[in-house]
């Protein structure tokens, strides 16, 4: 049995019947290449039993506490069935890119069964020009970013012949414990709670204002300033300053979210981002960021919501050390940083974005990579899911200003071929979580020469987030156009300015 850490149950305990824990990938296939030009049900369920030793998650259930004593567990599943968990379906004809994303917006619109393994995956037939693709459904509890690509890591292949499947692993599984048995280990755990706070307030205190769930209550950085003071005087040094960030307006998308979902996805060439990278001297997580927020700067104003503030976007950060590497749960940071929807000129939002990201970097690095954990540690496992709620619902409170408008991630990928078994990958589209307070969600991940955008939003709030797709594209071609005017051939050319910079990148760029 593995219990969970406190941040991965803050993934379990901000679910509602409107609000979702679980992330998505949609990879889209070409099964020309696999043997006999198909992939069936058949093919895909065989490749996951066959790859079950390298991806024990699979077979984790959750096993809960009564009375929310302490935080659950992960027993491995007695009943593990690979029928229930990997599915098929088919669209039909023409089976477009819009009638996927709306049949995965629906699929994703659905919680999963906490009473069996957190995971489904979906083998969707009929997609235009013979292709397949594959949805991937996977609790935040369980996976961060980096450890959602290990899992894909462990069902893609180099090569279209795939490889040996390992050693099968210990075929005795769990028994799944009673309830009497998890409330022993509930009543067991109670002491352990001030341990756990004692532990985590070195490293929490200090850092207050920096945590979403306590950031928006009233002395936040004034009880971060203290602690601050005291770390001062206990090491000797100088007191660190806080974060210095402003504070963002409220937006129609910073509200109350329904049950469903708008999902939509592009892709844009990673050569252009270089290209673009390399002429301003700065770095592709930079310009990834700056061109979200012009499309996002366009929505405000199409919606007449656009003010002089910056918003604020959350950006996840993986904290996740090589020793860490395969261990799965959540090693992340939840950081904060100015989206500049407020400057009208392309090159200068991305020159305000690169520093904003590098001042962001600063506060990454000084920050203990154990931060949410050891704060989520202030709350008793008996109040945890009520107080997490809480505090979302609080922060979709059109009369106060939120902690953060929407969330911005960016994950480097593979740039090679990869394949499914068999079938070629030629796109892998990202879906992560929106919550109250947050219905916006843009993730990009690079794969083979492109970048995959995958946007999910509340259905009601954003019913025409699907333009925001074009208009990430209007905003890299809009830094690609010389800072001057062009000149013909002949004019005698006018010298450009030279800016130095030092790329810098956050941890998960």
């Amino acid at each position: 049995m593995r219990q969970l850490t406190s941040l991965d149950a803050q993934f379990l305990a901000l679910e509602t019947p409107r609000i979702y824990g679980h992330v998505t990938g949609v990879l889209v296939l070409d099964p020309s290449t696999a043997p006999g030009g198909t992939l069936a049900l058949g093919d895909l369920q065989k490749l996951i039993l066959d790859r079950l030793p390298l991806i024990p998650i699979f077979k984790w259930r959750l096993a809960e506490v009564p009375f929310g004593l302490d935080f659950g567990y992960w027993v491995d599943d007695p009943d593990f069935d690979i029928d229930f968990h990997v599915r098929e379906l088919a669209l039909v004809p023409p089976g477009s890119m819009a009638q996927l994303e709306e049949q995965v917006a629906r699929i994703f619109s659905r919680p999963l069964d906490r009473s069996r393994p957190l995971w489904e995956i979906y083998l969707i037939h009929g997609l235009e020009d013979g292709r397949v693709a594959l949805m991937t459904k996977v609790h935040h509890a369980v996976i961060d970013g980096l450890s959602g690509a290990e899992i894909l890591g462990s069902l893609l292949d180099l090569t279209p012949d795939g490889r040996p499947a390992p050693e099968p692993a210990d075929a005795s599984p769990d028994r799944m414990p009673t309830q009497l048995e998890m409330l022993a280990r509930g009543l067991m755990g109670v002491p352990l709670y001030p341990l756990r706070l004692l532990r985590s307030l070195p490293a929490a205190l200090p850092n207050f204002e920096e945590v979403g769930i306590f950031s928006i209550l009233p002395g936040a950085s004034l009880v971060g300033a203290a602690g601050r003071r005291l770390q001062a005087a206990l090491r000797r040094s100088p007191i660190v300053t806080g974060r210095k960030l402003s504070t963002p307006p409220h937006t129609s998308f910073n509200g109350r979210i329904s049950a469903h979902r708008r999902i939509v996805f592009g892709q844009l060439p990673l050569d252009a981002v270089k290209d673009v990278k390399n002429m301003h001297g700065v770095t592709v997580n930079d310009v990834v960021v700056a061109i979200c927020a012009g499309a996002v700067r366009r929505w405000l104003l199409k919606h007449l919501e656009l003010g002089k503030e910056p918003l604020i976007a959350q950006i996840p950060v993986s904290v996740r050390s090589p020793e860490q590497q395969g261990t799965f749960g959540n090693r992340i940071l939840l950081m904060g940083v100015e989206l500049h929807t407020e400057i009208a000129d392309p090159v200068e939002r991305l020159q305000a974005t690169h520093d904003s990201l590098a001042e962001m970097k600063q506060r990454d690095e000084a920050l203990p990579a154990s931060l949410l954990q050891d704060a989520n540690n202030f709350i008793p496992p008996a109040l945890f899911t009520r107080a997490a709620q809480l505090t979302f619902a609080w922060t979709s409170n059109p009369r106060l200003r939120p902690t953060w408008n929407l969330v911005v991630s960016n994950v480097p990928g593979p740039q090679i071929p990869l394949y499914c078994a068999g079938a070629l990958l030629e796109a892998i589209y990202p879906v992560s979580v929106i919550m109250d307070g947050l219905g916006l969600n843009i993730t990009v991940m690079s794969y083979n020469g492109r970048l995959n955008i995958g946007i999910v939003a509340d259905r009601d709030m954003m019913s025409d987030v699907g333009t925001m797709i074009g208009w990430l594209a209007d905003e890299l071609e809009a830094l690609v156009v010389p800072p001057f005017p062009a000149r013909p051939a002949h004019a005698p050319g006018r010298p450009r300015r030279r800016r130095t910079r030092t790329a810098s990148t956050s941890r998960s760029a």
